[in-house]
């Protein structure tokens, strides 16, 4: 059994912040598809908040990494609704959405995902997910079968072998469980390169660190306990990547679980990549998207 630091594993598998405290109002569920941001009650009645832009195929649907919202994907949002249908997602307990849901397994934010892509009817989709997102794209894909052409994981998806210390996973949860907001600090700031520039660590920080703890903490048990390799060998489309080097992925294990999974590793970034240098992530998607787009002709 290999063991992985645990500081690795949840560090950069998760990260982001602050949720309402109450959910949004659901909006009617034949809203035609419309630019603007709108509302959708999730299998379990939870609203989901969601925002559409642009048109063209394939939709694009973004979806945000753990304490995150749409807002982390400002810098996509503007540049691919010149060409293509873009949907971000606030998944349950983030953003706008509800927070009142019982219970927080990850693959009810593939329930959250499905909803908002069956309400907008859209068809020939890529979903990316960050960080935690990557797992929801997954579950989301696995209930979308028809409707996705491939999933692209964010700085996600590393390494489906990689296995949790116990008395490293003990004492992270310990340490939040006793002060929540100065372990988190430590570890939001771990997520950046030394060259960051500290406007966006202080940002991601203050979003990261405003969440409750009530969602955050039995999120992170979920993921400790989430099978990536069961996941990754349960869906039956094209999984891509484009992570930063400082968690290493293991693309030769990911294969013995999905044989079509392949990606990019992006230099000089940390956990944000797509927030840290956009121009460059913006081009690594787009070209990772249109692959996707000739292997599903």
């Amino acid at each position: 059994m290999r063991s992985v630091s645990i500081l690795s594993i949840l560090v950069f598998s998760f990260a982001c912040g602050g949720a309402p405290d109450e959910p949004a109002p659901v909006a009617d569920e034949q809203t035609p598809l419309v630019a603007g941001p709108g509302t959708i009650p999730a299998p379990d009645g939870v609203s989901i908040a969601y925002t559409v832009s642009g048109e063209g195929s394939p939709a694009l649907v973004f979806i945000h990494g753990w304490m995150c919202d749409q807002s982390f994907w400002s810098e996509q949002f503007g540049e691919f609704s010149q060409s293509n249908t873009i949907v971000t997602i606030d998944i349950a307990g983030h953003g706008l959405s509800g927070t009142n849901r019982e219970g927080w397994p990850l693959l009810a934010f593939g329930g959250d995902v499905r909803a908002v892509v069956e309400h907008l009817d859209l068809t020939d989709i890529v979903l990316i997910g960050h960080s935690m997102g990557g797992p929801v794209a997954l579950e989301a894909a696995r209930l979308m079968p028809n409707r996705t052409l491939g999933v692209i994981a964010v700085d996600s998806l590393q390494d489906a072998d990689a296995k949790y210390d116990p008395d490293q996973i003990a004492g992270i949860f310990e340490a939040y469980e006793k002060d929540f907001i100065g372990t988190c600090l430590q570890f939001t700031s771990s997520m950046f390169v030394e060259s960051a520039d500290p406007e966006l660590v202080d940002w991601v920080t203050s979003n990261m660190c405003d969440h409750s703890p009530e969602i955050s903490i039995p999120l992170l048990r979920e993921f400790v306990d989430y099978d990536l390799g069961q996941a990754l060998a349960a869906v039956d489309v094209p999984v891509r990547y484009i992570n930063a080097p400082m968690y290493p992925t293991n693309a030769e294990v990911n294969r013995t679980y999905q044989p079509d999974f392949d990606g990019v590793i992006m230099d000089g970034v940390g956990h944000f990549l797509m927030m840290e240098k956009p121009g460059e992530f913006n081009e690594l998607l787009r070209q990772v998207v249109e692959g996707l787009e000739r292997t599903a002709r």
